[in-house]
């Protein structure tokens, strides 16, 4: 049970982890964290685990912010996290909708994403997205794909009602800003 009195509860396969799963051999002695900060629990895997944490399927990098229904995998071992207490008004809304999730997109989509914000790999400051020619060159699919694509995204990221010039530059930077795409990637 987690309290905001304890403030720290650590995961790993050693009997001195306050969540100890000494069976799972895939689980590094000290795996991760599971921190209380502000008012809201996170999990954190600063490189101490060797397989890596993963949330809701998705490779933990860093610190993420725990929300009730989130599956958490260590090793083969899988901890789901429930928060009884919380209410729905604490919840922070994205002014443009909701960010999809990984799973949501289907490979061609974030294949899209990707050309599309690979002109600002390194940080790029002063780059704009790909366009649509480029894009359909990278990926050898015609323009009116890329455009379809496009439409379809701007939809799930919640940009559509954006002017058309800013469609683009705001679909990039939600990407890569939710870590859907990530330097990595580019």
């Amino acid at each position: 049970m987690l309290t905001p009195d304890r403030q720290r509860v650590t995961i790993g396969r050693s009997p001195q982890a306050d969540l100890s799963l000494g069976w799972d051999a895939e689980v590094s002695r000290l795996h991760a964290a599971v921190e209380y900060l502000g008012a809201h629990w996170t999990i954190v895997d600063d490189g101490l685990s060797r397989n890596g944490t993963f949330v809701n399927g998705e490779r933990l990098v860093g610190r993420h912010r725990l929300m009730a229904g989130d599956a958490i995998r260590v090793g083969t071992s899988l901890v789901s996290f429930h928060d009884f207490g919380g209410a729905a008004e604490d919840v922070t809304r994205a002014a443009t909708g909701s960010i999809p999730t990984m799973r949501s997109l289907t490979e061609t989509q974030r294949s899209v994403l990707i050309a599309l914000c690979r002109p600002y790999k390194n940080g790029a400051g002063f780059a704009t997205p790909a366009s649509n020619q480029q894009i359909a060159e990278e990926l050898f699919l015609s323009v009116d794909a890329i455009k379809t694509h496009l439409r379809a995204l701007f939809a799930k990221f919640g940009v559509e009602s954006l002017p058309q010039n800013q469609k683009r530059v705001r679909l990039a930077f939600l990407a890569m800003q939710s870590g859907i795409i990530s330097d990595r990637d580019l």
